[in-house]
């Protein structure tokens, strides 16, 4: 299924803008040692609310010539386009439920059309459910939160690299993954493996652009602890390790995309744990994350944001969180 004349009906201000326009000036690989969003197009998923709105809010602060906006929630989408309309940049939006490839193909081939590739793609959306494995639906949590999490930063991304490719100018890709993604977490289970996948994929899409000699394409993974958004509402912080304030975050997210750096922990007791977990065997591991920082139970007291209706379209017995990462 296509997008919906609801889908098209949102778009603000679409025309053939930012690098996309006939003749204008192709930028060098030199380029890179400067990247900035001015006069840029810049798409990110999971843009209606939360830190998806923020880094669009960004995008629009540094002059982009253009940001793309994606979401499943047509009506905040409508919203925050609405809020960043007049500004000087165009501002397009697409309601899109980025689970189903049929409707991402479709989103990109419009933004394609109209706008070319992105110069900045900022995979952002995501969904989280916390409870027991066992007590996962099998398609409404399972399946959608590899499909939302996993699968569509890889499918969205294949849409729109060969075209960033052939371009031939400098671009960013920003991969929002999470601490989870390096560490078992007990009643997020399956959250926890579609991170883990979008760290791995992420950081071997970055290797295999430089060994293909597109280096001037950069991919950074982002890889947070807990956020203080409503997505992770009721978590417990491990120890030395708060919850990040999520325009904070944007900030260093938003920097460490521009300069083409491969990865950025957020705090750095991420990084701690990583280490700690590669060199310590498994049951003194155990004792120091479950006992002592704490992370076995920063689920325990998880709530969530409550979730939305499913998006148009979506399999019998879907319950669809709004899908704004962190």
């Amino acid at each position: 299924m296509g997008l919906s004349s609801r889908a098209r009906a949102l778009r603000l201000g679409v025309g053939h803008f930012g690098t996309g326009v006939p003749g204008a000036p192709r930028r060098t690989a030199a380029d890179n040692t400067a990247f900035t969003a001015r006069g840029r197009t810049v798409l990110v998923t999971g843009a209606a609310m939360g830190m998806g709105r923020l880094y669009a809010e960004r995008a629009v602060r540094e002059g982009a010539a253009a940001v793309v906006l994606w979401d499943v929630d047509a009506v905040a989408l409508a919203a925050t386009a609405a809020a960043l309309a007049g500004s000087g940049t165009a501002v397009s939006a697409y309601s899109v439920d980025i689970s189903s490839l049929e409707q991402v193909r479709a989103a990109a081939a419009e933004v394609l059309a109209d706008a070319g590739a992105p110069d900045v793609l900022i995979n952002n959306a995501g969904i989280v459910t916390g409870s027991y494995f066992w007590e996962h639906r099998q398609e409404a949590d399972i399946a959608r939160t590899l499909q939302v999490n996993a699968l569509a930063p890889m499918h969205i991304t294949r849409e729109f690299l060969p075209a960033m490719i052939e371009r031939g100018t400098p671009a960013r890709v920003l991969n929002v993954a999470s601490a989870s993604g390096t560490l078992s977490v007990p009643r997020m289970s399956v959250y926890t493996a579609s991170k883990w996948a979008v760290i791995g994929w992420s950081d071997s899409l970055r290797l295999e652009l430089l060994a293909a000699g597109h280096s001037g394409i950069r991919v950074t993974t982002l890889i947070p602890s807990y956020i203080r958004t409503p997505m992770f509402a009721g978590v417990s912080a491990p120890l030395l390790t708060p919850l990040l304030e999520p325009g904070a975050v944007v900030d260093r997210a938003w920097q460490a995309m521009l300069e083409g750096r491969a990865r950025l922990q957020l705090p750095w007791t991420v990084a701690l744990g990583s280490a700690l977990r590669g060199v310590l065997p498994q049951p003194a591991w155990d004792l120091v994350a479950g006992r002592l920082f704490g992370v076995y139970r920063s689920m325990d007291t998880f709530t969530g944001r409550p979730q939305t209706p499913p998006p148009a379209g979506a399999p019998a017995g879907t319950s669809a969180a709004a899908e704004a990462s962190r």
